[in-house]
């Protein structure tokens, strides 16, 4: 009997991410997947990205039940492991014997035939559980974080906003799309997107943005055709601080993947801007997808080039975005495998090549202008550290909470008393992101 097709490919795909290569995301709209059926595409994703953010409680279960410490188990079965024990404890309409029979078909054709017994034992112990109190689903989503995360959260935030994190990282996020300027008329937007199945309503914040409540984004002709894009709500307010205008001169330092980069153009309208990113890959992924929604009136230049060493631009850019590289600690829910990868001696580096890429955007920031520094990370080192030593010595003047909550007033609730803009996964049911506006003193 062979095996599922949606089983496969979520047991390959949850390999490639665990030998460190790639995103789940990124695979699950890729080749690796590209030929499930849409049930099977629903399914693949439900199992990769439910193994990813409950890693840690599964693998809680799967040392209790085998005895064993997981280090001496190939990565092959402690994938097919995760696989089954997700699949008994927390999809219920899956039946056990399913689950455990695939997962023996997955170890054979894995060349672990003789690790096929183990997995058989290991998951025919495994017991779905029940209804589990708000209590235990507490303490499965502390043992899904890296316990050096949650501590730093704790001294951080405090213990209930770390919990609360905790939960609304195994959770998942919601699918957010931001219409562009091409669509006139939200309501028949939100009228094709019934018609295909998709239940909308439009978001706290983002004027252009809908929340799907329902239905698959990504198969809708709106999305299709690049009059909608799915952009996560606090992703789309970034560019709202920039307020950009018609006619200026505007620098994207970090540009890849190019969502923002879009988003800015059609705020621009006409002027210049340069999208400036380090991968030259990244840089010709963005710019196939930004050419087909680039406004006629803009001027527009993809450059290769390390913004961490000083910039080769003559004259000063009148809107700057840094949307520096980052933990991504405020996606979590999204790109589960991140706290995986990430240790605590990242942080200083990161903010090290942070300092580095602001202090440079700054220095081409022209008198009068405007620059928005953002991350989506929840880390101070990476957020307002950052700020504060980077323009430490310079000509800045950083916005504060009530000059920018009289300019946005809509977005004065995610001011914080030290005029920074911030959103988190538990409060505002979005990404995490971090932005400072930070403007050049004309004298």
């Amino acid at each position: 009997m062979s095996i599922s097709p949606a089983r496969l490919v979520a047991y390959q795909i949850l390999c490639r991410v665990q030998s460190g290569r790639g995103f789940a995301v990124d695979s699950l709209e890729g080749p690796m997947a590209a030929g499930l059926s849409e049930a099977d595409h629903r399914l693949a994703t439900e199992l990769v990205m439910g193994v990813l953010r409950w890693r840690g409680e599964l693998d809680f279960w799967i040392a209790s039940l085998a005895q064993r410490r997981l280090e001496t188990l190939d990565p092959e079965i402690l994938a097919i492991l995760r696989l089954g024990v997700y699949q008994i404890r927390f999809l219920t309409k899956i039946p056990k014997r399913a689950a455990v029979d695939e997962a023996v078909r997955l170890a054979k054709r894995a060349r672990k035939r003789s690790a096929a017994g183990f997995v058989n034992a290991v998951l025919r112990k495994c017991e779905p559980p029940g209804g589990a109190s708000f209590c235990q689903q507490l303490e499965a989503a502390r043992r899904s974080l890296p316990p050096w995360l949650l501590a730093r959260w704790k001294e951080h935030f405090g213990a209930e906003t770390a919990d609360r994190l905790a939960l609304a990282s195994v959770a998942p996020p919601r699918v957010t799309l931001r219409l562009t300027l091409r669509v006139e008329d939200q309501e028949k937007a939100q009228e094709q997107l019934a018609a295909e199945g998709l239940r909308t309503r439009p978001a706290g914040y983002a004027a252009r943005a809908l929340i799907v409540d329902e239905g698959r984004a990504g198969s809708a002709e709106l999305v299709r055709d690049r009059r909608a894009v799915i952009q996560d709500e606090g992703s789309q307010l970034v560019i709202e601080l920039l307020g950009i205008r018609p006619g200026q001169r505007v620098l994207d330092l970090c540009a890849a993947p190019g969502m923002k980069t879009a988003q800015m153009a059609e705020e621009l309208g006409s002027g210049m801007l340069v999208a400036a990113d380090l991968s030259a890959r990244r840089l010709r992924a963005m710019t196939r997808l930004v050419r087909e929604t680039m406004p006629p009136g803009v001027i527009w230049a993809p450059i290769r080039l390390d913004a961490s060493q000083p910039l080769p631009f003559t004259g000063g850019f009148e809107r700057v975005l840094v949307d520096a590289p980052c933990s991504g600690t405020g996606t979590l829910a999204r790109h589960p495998e991140i706290k995986w990868r990430l240790q605590p001696e990242d942080l200083p580096r990161l903010a090290a090549l942070q300092i580095s890429l602001l202090a440079n955007a700054f220095s081409v920031l022209a008198p009068g202008g405007r620059l928005v520094y953002a991350t989506c990370s929840l880390e101070p080192e990476e957020n307002e550290g950052v700020v504060e030593r980077a323009l430490a010595n310079q000509n800045a003047a950083r916005l504060g909470r009530s000059e920018l909550a009289g300019e946005f007033p809509a977005l004065a609730p995610l001011f914080d008393a030290d005029g920074y803009f911030r959103t988190r996964p538990d409060r505002d049911r979005m990404d995490g992101f971090f932005a400072a506006v930070i403007e050049k003193r004309s004298s």
